[in-house]
């Protein structure tokens, strides 16, 4: 058993620390924003030739919706799209013309389609082995702090108990004909039922009532842990806002993936995939599988190697050194957003902090900065341009008023919700030297 003396659960004011030595880079590719517009364009064009169809309305629904909040949550939505995509993709599903072997374009076709269905599954099992890792180092490592008697046993029995239920409550909706869909739909409730056990764990409630009557020695700590973990405003909120926006942005793109070609199979007699669609297709593919891909080992190393408790006098440091805490607003679909800022010295430094919180493709926004003079004439100071996130200064030139603005006015549909910070520091004086 772990000695947990002196030690609390992780903090978000200590994940944010974390993090800031893990940023996602190199950044996901602009091919990811480019070819997911290019997909939903060419989907709203089958949808404008040919209304939608009995059974489409729910996928239009998600095509137009912003992907989940929760970062397992867009695991599962991922996991889900790849594999409705790879069932689009088997060749009994194809439409009848593309299985006339006859037509060499319909061959050339089939073998590009097969070729990205055999990528596809490569990434559906590099997800399913991500999340079964992730999944198993949580419980492993909170079992360290456990007494490692009979009590740790009866929880593992506990949890291999749960798992063979749960896979027998799939078995039994696969075998009476459920739907991808609806199988995903049961996964993530599932998902959402061991959240619970782990609170109630934490609380000593519901099924693990009686059980933690009996776990005695089992640390604070760890109780705090399993209980806070998962708030809305808890540690994981800080993941969501760091490493949501790329993974959001994959999550649409595999949507729009499925989206178009589910829609182009419907409509296969009056639309034949032209060459130049299928081309995009391809390259869709091929660049989600590669990002994701890459996001995905890359979350591995951040999530192996974050602690889940920290010595309580390093928590206390964290919260300390927190200086000007960071502001979030929302900028409505067409509008901006500016903050003031009065700088009274020459050579003071205007500095900001800012990023997006979550948003779906083309998630970024205008920003710039420009100088008011006392008669109202108004000098632009840092040429506009569209950012995910950037963090930057400007040495002041001019004493005066100067705005800082985001724009939105580029989105005809979406807000953004902006983080930011901003901060004017005077300039510094050297002393005088007493002769």
């Amino acid at each position: 058993m772990a000695s947990t003396e002196g030690l609390v659960p992780i903090t978000r004011a200590f994940l944010a620390s974390y993090y800031d030595q893990h940023p996602f880079t190199p950044p996901l590719s602009p091919d990811v924003s480019r070819l997911s517009s290019q997909l939903r364009s060419m989907a709203n064009h089958l949808l404008t030739q040919h209304p939608p169809i009995h059974g489409e309305s729910i996928l239009i629904n998600e095509a137009e919706s912003q992907p989940p909040h929760k970062i397992d949550e867009n695991m599962w939505k991922n996991r889900e799209y790849i594999e409705e995509t790879i069932f689009l993709l088997q060749p009994s599903n194809c439409p009848h013309p593309l299985k006339q072997q006859s037509d060499p374009d319909n061959v050339e076709f089939s073998i590009m389609l097969g070729n990205l269905k055999d990528k596809l599954d490569n990434t559906l099992r590099i997800l399913e082995s991500f999340q079964i890792k992730n999944a198993d180092h949580v419980f492993n490592t909170v079992m360290t702090y456990l007494p490692q008697d009979f009590r740790g046993t009866l929880l593992r029995q506990q949890r291999e108990r749960s798992e063979r239920n749960k896979q027998a409550e799939v078995d039994a909706l696969v075998n009476s004909g459920g739907s991808i869909r609806d199988r995903y739909a049961l996964l993530w409730k599932q998902q959402m039922d061991r959240r619970r056990q782990l609170a109630q764990l934490g609380s000593a409630t519901g099924v693990y009532k009686t059980l933690v009557k009996y776990l005695v020695g089992v640390p604070e700590v760890l109780l705090d842990f399993t209980r806070q973990i998962n708030d809305d405003d808890g540690p994981m909120e800080e993941q969501r806002h760091r490493y949501g926006p790329p993974l959001y942005s994959l999550t649409s793109m595999i949507l729009y993936v499925r989206f178009f070609l589910s829609l182009s199979w419907a409509r296969y007699g009056h639309n034949k995939l032209k060459r130049e669609r299928l081309a995009v297709l391809e390259q869709a593919v091929d660049v989600y599988t590669m990002e994701f891909e890459r996001f995905i080992t890359f979350l591995s190393g951040v999530f192996a190697n974050s602690p889940f408790f920290i010595p309580a006098d390093v928590a206390g440091a964290v919260e300390a050194s927190k200086n000007d805490d960071f502001k979030e607003i929302s900028v409505p679909a067409g509008k901006t957003f500016e903050v003031i800022l009065s700088v009274d010295s020459v050579n003071s430094y205007i500095a900001w902090d800012f990023s997006l919180v979550q948003g779906k493709i083309n998630m970024d926004i205008g920003f710039t900065l420009e100088f008011a003079s006392p008669t109202g004439e108004k000098t632009l100071m840092l040429p506009y341009r569209r950012y995910e996130s950037d963090q930057g200064n400007f040495c002041t030139l001019m004493a005066g008023s100067y705005k800082l603005i985001w724009d939105n006015t580029h989105s005809t549909f979406f807000r953004k919700v902006l983080r930011y910070k901003v901060d004017c520091i005077p300039p510094v004086t050297e002393p005088v030297q007493l002769e």
